[in-house]
């Protein structure tokens, strides 16, 4: 008989809710004061994200990114890169159906059919110029189909992975279409690049 090891949880609502995360996962924290000027959006957030072991800082702030640019009271992250019934991040109905699915990179064609299928709203993100660029045109052709889907490539000027560290306070300004994180000292401005 095997025995499976229990379950990590990250808080006692996440426990009632069933919302588990990787067992070997670092937790970081990120306190985000997001004011979107273009879609007249001023909330803070106090967030905590799960880093899996093969998850790099630069993958963890793009996640970080994703909710900001999304930002609103129901979007969460999943498990993301740790399964692949999942994406990076969602926002769900209360009655638990999936509104909006959020992945990172350049998912392959049946992700993104699988997605598209399960969700009213699909965004995927992409942050490697010389990689989007290819996977793009690559498959490009294959996602016209998707009328729910929209690829956006992530321009960034400065170095993110400077943000970061375990416990992250970072403004986020937005306005016309600029996005500009200041943590301390530091600062780094994001566009978008509509791809579809």
């Amino acid at each position: 008989m095997a025995i499976s090891k229990p379950t990590t949880y990250k808080s006692k609502q996440d426990a009632k809710k069933g919302i588990s995360m990787a067992a070997n996962a670092t937790i970081n924290k990120a306190l985000v004061n997001i004011s979107n000027m273009d879609e007249h959006y001023y909330e803070e957030h106090n967030l905590t994200l799960a880093q899996h072991p093969s998850e790099n800082d630069l993958r963890l702030m793009i996640r970080l990114l994703a909710f900001v640019l999304n930002a609103n009271d129901t979007l969460t992250f999943c498990k993301g890169i740790s399964t692949d019934d999942e994406p990076d991040l969602w926002q769900k109905s209360f009655g638990g159906d999936i509104e909006m699915w959020i992945d990172l990179g350049q998912p392959d064609e049946k992700r993104i059919k699988k997605a598209c299928g399960r969700s009213d709203k699909v965004i995927i993100y992409t942050f490697k110029e010389s990689l989007a660029s290819v996977w793009f045109k690559q498959i490009e052709g294959s996602l016209s189909r998707f009328k729910n889907l929209q690829v956006i490539h992530l321009n960034i000027d400065g170095d993110i992975e400077s943000l970061y560290n375990r416990s992250m306070n970072i403004q986020c300004n937005m306005i016309d279409n600029e996005l500009t994180l200041i943590s301390d000292e530091k600062s780094v401005i994001i566009t978008q690049e509509v791809y579809k």
